[in-house]
């Protein structure tokens, strides 16, 4: 007989006692059939038998599934049993979704990041494994081959309230029209990750993530990480730990490539996201024949002096001294001083030592202190950059390359920080406040930043990797404006007076973005920049991998989101246990537009304050709208606003 609309199957599991019915909605639609990869069927999944099953009806038929370790058996019993008499409702909506072509799979758990934050799906459920081969299915004709053929499907869509049909295709259609599945076998490999990250809530994406695409993690750090106890909550996101002394020093290299030989298994690629440790990371991959960009070219990179020298635009305006004592000369030639002038180490993150200077008294001590920041580090630098204040917007740039051209790219918009305000005093910082993505400066401009981009990653070296960009633009068409307690971009009047808009660039940092930036583009576009770097380390045979997964949504970002920072206003130690969880259980409606959070400084933490050499943010959440850019803001700064803790006396 034939599968139709409002046809009720009853579901038998074999040496099970628990039965319940499927009923079947449209098999595809219009939209899941222009699909080239999937196509999908939707059933209501009941926990009782309708008892028009014993009225002989030609209508009702009894599917048998056999009690195997199949994903597809397990995952409808489990189902099925949280549908029993105290649950809120006694059937479930399913959505199943199987493969039109046979291939590989480009990584197993694509469906559920992928589907992260859809309106219309409570929950994914991947039934796929690493590296999995899969077969085309077609679609099921008659209720004898409807049990076989549920089996085959790839995964499964819980539908939250029941959506309109055609709203949920259209969403399907824009979050999985990427290649998924790859003409080519694929292999497991076996990565070695330098530096494991301070805690599971810092790097628990990029380890999972590795799982899913085969990759095996050898994680080498110091003796004490938490990821080196076998007995971890943790330790199955890593194949093995293998302590190892990585202090970022000259012989850094050669440890690492002792280390990677040493151990039993053959390791096809090494890896780090650390700046500071990335030249060494690569002469060990050069060492050991392994896939590396130019060690040369991450020398360069990490140097913020050696960044800008190497700049077009800007060239001539900057300076950089190889210490303090450098200072009296430097302003014997360069007259007169076009103030306020930036001040920062050559070496640094997180905008440390970074400062704003109105005058020659502030400018020497600020050299002074960014000349001592690193004077005693096992990687000592005393060098220290001096540039001119660009007064514009400020961007991140997030670069995938691959054989010199742009595979991925977003930009998102990096709001004023306390010494961007105009009446900022001299230990004013540039500590992050909040970034929001997708930009709001006008796309000639976003062209631009992309353009200019690239063309430093290749002028440092550069043929393929991810990087995180940081500039900001000279000559822009908007200017933040506050108004009701609301900051944003606004146009600017007379802008036929501006000039070119130039792109100024601060720094390349070649590795993805920071985490927390880095988990807010998956969620917004869908690209995992960690899974592209870990490809990118083991070499051109990842190449379709990489391709594949660089496909952003179909529609683009799928909502506006900023990552905002909870800044340090003061010094004490914490007394609240976790002020980032207490403030969503407070205010339940914002905890619904958080996607994502984590509180760093916890009870018992030291807090040194604003004026401390190492900045340190208390918390950050990532918030979002699917209305408008407006009311992101809005809530925003209701966080701002309401956010609460208390320091001990």
């Amino acid at each position: 007989m034939v599968v139709k609309k409002g046809q009720q199957i009853v579901l038998a599991f074999d040496g099970l006692r628990d039965k319940g019915y499927l009923e079947i909605s449209p098999i595809s639609s219009d939209a899941t059939q222009r699909s080239t990869t999937f196509w999908s069927l939707d059933v209501v999944l009941q926990s009782r038998v309708s008892p028009a099953t014993d009225d002989g009806s030609d209508n009702i038929h009894t599917v048998s599934l056999p009690r195997t370790d199949s994903p597809v058996t397990t995952f409808l019993a489990s189902t099925l049993k949280s549908l029993g008499d105290d649950a809120a409702s006694d059937s479930v909506s399913l959505r199943f979704l199987f493969p039109k072509e046979s291939g590989y799979v480009a990584r197993s758990d694509f469906l559920e990041h992928r589907l992260e934050g859809s309106q219309y799906v409570s929950k994914a459920v991947s039934f796929l494994s690493p590296l999995q081969k899969v077969v085309a299915v077609e679609r099921p004709s008659n209720t004898s081959t409807f049990g076989e053929v549920l089996l085959d499907a790839f995964g499964v869509l819980i539908i939250s309230a029941t959506p309109d049909s055609q709203d949920l295709d259209h969403d399907l259609l824009n979050r999985l029209s990427f290649p998924w599945l790859l003409a080519s076998p694929l292999a497991s490999r076996r990565l070695a990750w330098i530096q494991g990250r301070e805690d599971i809530d810092s790097i628990g994406r990029a380890l999972k993530g590795a799982a899913a695409l085969g990759i095996s993690l050898v994680v080498f750090d110091e003796p004490g990480h938490w990821l080196q106890p076998s007995d971890s909550p943790w330790s199955y996101l890593r194949e093995a730990f293998v302590e190892l002394d990585i202090t970022p020093d000259d012989r850094l290299a050669n440890r690492v490539a002792d280390a990677v030989r040493a151990y039993l298994d053959k390791i096809d690629g090494v890896v780090t996201i650390s700046d500071i440790r990335l030249p060494e990371i690569a002469r060990a991959c050069r060492m050991l024949g392994l896939p590396t960009e130019s060690a040369e070219a991450y020398d360069i990179a990490r140097d913020k002096g050696k960044t800008r020298m190497l700049e077009v635009v800007g060239k001539g305006e900057s300076c950089v001294l190889s210490d303090a004592s450098e200072l009296d000369h430097y302003l014997e030639r360069t007259q007169p001083l076009q103030f306020p002038l930036i001040v920062k180490p050559v070496i640094g993150w997180c905008s440390d030592c970074v400062s704003k200077v109105q005058t020659v008294e502030e400018l020497a001590v600020a050299v002074r202190k960014a000349s001592d920041r690193h004077a005693d580090s096992a990687r000592r630098s005393t060098a220290v950059v001096i540039e001119p204040y660009i007064n514009g917007p400020e961007v991140d740039a997030n670069l995938a390359l691959l054989d010199g051209e742009v595979v991925f790219c977003d930009i998102s918009d990096d709001f004023p920080s306390p010494a961007d305000d105009n009446g900022a005093g001299f230990k004013a910082n540039f500590q992050e406040t909040q970034n929001v993505m997708p930009s709001g400066l006008p796309q000639f401009e976003l062209d631009a930043i992309k353009a200019q981009m690239r063309d430093s990653i290749l002028r440092q070296g550069f043929r393929s990797g991810v990087f995180h960009c940081e500039a900001r633009v000279r000559n822009s068409s908007v200017k933040y404006t506050t108004g009701n307690g609301i900051t944003d971009l606004a146009p600017k009047e007379n802008i036929e007076n501006l000039g070119t808009p130039q792109v100024y660039l601060h720094e390349i940092n070649a590795r993805p973005p920071g985490y927390l930036e880095s988990v807010a583009v998956l969620l917004t576009y869908g690209v995992d920049y960690y899974a592209i770097r870990m490809l990118l380390a083991l070499g051109p045979t990842e190449k379709q991998r990489i391709h594949a997964l660089s496909h952003p949504f179909l529609q683009g970002p799928q909502y506006n989101l900023s990552v905002m920072i909870v800044q340090q206003t003061c010094a004490g130690i914490m007394k609240t246990a976790d002020a980032g969880k207490e403030f969503l259980d407070k205010y339940p409606d914002i905890r619904n537009n958080v996607v994502d959070y984590y509180t760093r400084m916890k009870g018992g933490d030291v807090l040194e304050g604003p004026d401390a050499d190492a900045l340190w943010w208390i918390a950050y959440f990532s918030v979002f709208s699917r209305e408008s850019r407006r009311e992101l803001l809005e809530r925003v700064e209701f966080i701002q606003r309401n956010f609460e803790y208390e320091l001990e006396a």
